[in-house]
């Protein structure tokens, strides 16, 4: 029998975040280009300039009313035929809305993009916005808020939101709609809400894959050229404000086996200088299953299957020249716990917090935690999905381009003080913000005596 030889290791080569090529079509537009050969599926992003807090008054949701509307037929091909087209092409497109602005996604084979470009170009200048596509669209979106409030966690984290942020603040209301502001939504809203902020002129497209062969500029010039729509001034950005009183809200759930928690406030977003060390502190504390939180209450106590410490960015927007930031990062805790066991959980995990404060991360934890952010990187940014997202991401949060690659290079510099200090920082004991979700005859007693804050039950 002939053995084929054993693969040897190849040589480790140095690895560094794609710097994209950054270029303006003559409507306006603005586009990040990064070619990767080899990746055969084409990713695009497109960033538009619609925030939630561009919503009109009682009108919430219509963000993203609009936002899954864009797909649901053009002046040239109705949703069944756009859907076809689509198919025809091998591509998916998606959108959503978020705080900062409407993404929307699409990849394609990269021997598709021209015809893909071209339905993408198509949906963005001339969206039908039917009024039966709408109102089918309106029905769908009444029909989820159900469920996502029958969610533990999505019930949590819209309370947490609502008692962080001051009720004028577009942030603590819920991202979609309430069922309230939803059904209000009509094509008529729809289409004035896409014409007062959806242009070229305030919008990026981030093109990511290998497109050999093809003249990118000529494509480009094509589809996403053709686009037109006037200019528009930057929409004022409010500061965020937010209440981190250290207090506890219990949402009742009777005969709840596990309580849901959510324990959070909002900290720095990443144009501030401590964000780095801020990723790495926290990721020491609850980013994986060696972290400090699932020692102690997963390996040790076994109340939980986990429990994750995060930072999530709300907004992220560059200083302005006077005022500061008003960008922010909800920097949360999130896990759930049997019932009965959601007092001795809580106690625990205060202790974690109030040890970390008084001794610190150890070297050994935050030599983990470089390795696992920074060492992973490259499988992390394997698909040009991944890469166009984080250069879509950047463009949203207004931040320059090499951002990301700079970003692993500041991690590995992070030293164990720095990080402790950012993380205790992020969570101190006396000002979280705790939701429950669960069963409040069960819980609301043992967790009053903990004296973690006041506590209030509201009703699920």
């Amino acid at each position: 029998m002939t053995f084929h030889p054993r693969p040897e290791a190849g040589e480790a080569r140095p690895w560094a975040f794609p710097a994209p090529g950054r270029t303006v079509l003559s409507n306006g537009l603005t586009v990040l280009r990064c070619h990767r050969p080899g990746q055969q599926v084409v990713a695009v992003e497109i960033i538009l300039a619609a925030p939630l807090d561009a919503e009109p008054d009682g009108l919430d949701g219509v963000a993203t009313i609009m936002a899954r509307a864009l797909s649901e037929g053009t002046d040239k091909h109705s949703a069944e035929e756009f859907a076809a087209e689509l198919e025809r092409c091998g591509a998916t497109l998606d959108a959503h809305a978020d705080h900062p602005g409407v993404r929307v996604s699409l990849e394609v084979p990269a021997s598709r993009l021209p015809k893909a470009l071209g339905l993408l170009a198509e949906a963005l200048r001339a969206p039908a916005f039917a009024d039966s596509e709408v109102d089918r669209l309106v029905r769908n979106r009444l029909d989820e808020i159900p469920h996502e409030l029958a969610n533990p966690q999505r019930r949590a984290a819209k309370e947490l939101s609502k008692q962080l942020f001051p009720a004028s603040l577009r942030m603590s209301r819920p991202r979609q709609g309430t069922e309230e502001t939803v059904a209000r939504i009509d094509s008529a809203a729809v289409r004035a809400f896409y014409e007062a902020h959806v242009r070229p002129a305030t919008a990026t497209a981030v093109i990511v894959g290998d497109y050999t062969g093809t003249d990118l500029d000529a494509v480009l010039a094509d589809t996403l050229g053709t686009w037109t729509g006037g200019s528009a001034e930057p929409l004022p950005v409010p500061p965020i404000t937010a209440d981190d009183t250290g207090r506890v809200i219990v949402v009742d759930r009777p005969g709840a086996v596990q309580t849901q928690l959510l324990i959070g406030r909002i900290g720095p977003d990443r144009h501030d200088s401590v964000w780095a060390a801020q990723v790495l502190g926290t990721y020491c504390l609850g980013g994986t299953l060696t972290s400090r939180l699932d020692k102690v209450l997963r390996e040790e106590k076994g109340y939980t299957y986990g429990v994750r410490a995060f930072g999530q960015v709300l907004r992220s927007t560059a200083p302005a020249a006077e005022g500061g930031a008003t960008g922010a990062a909800m920097l949360a805790i999130s896990g759930s716990v049997d019932t009965p066991n959601t007092g001795p959980a809580l106690a625990d995990l205060w202790q974690v917090l109030r040890t970390l404060a008084e001794g610190g991360l150890t070297d050994a934890e935050r030599d983990v935690a470089v390795q696992n952010l920074v060492g992973v990187a490259p499988l992390k940014f394997e698909t040009a999905a991944s890469v166009a997202a984080t250069l879509a991401d950047q463009v949203e949060q207004q931040l320059p381009d090499d951002y990301q690659a700079q970003l692993y290079a500041r991690l590995a510099g992070t030293g164990t003080v720095e990080a402790t200090s950012a993380v205790v920082s992020a969570f101190p004991a006396d000002r979280l913000v705790t939701v429950l979700v669960g069963d409040a005859a069960q819980i609301e007693e043992p967790v009053r005596a903990l004296g973690i804050g006041e506590v209030t039950v509201v009703g699920n």
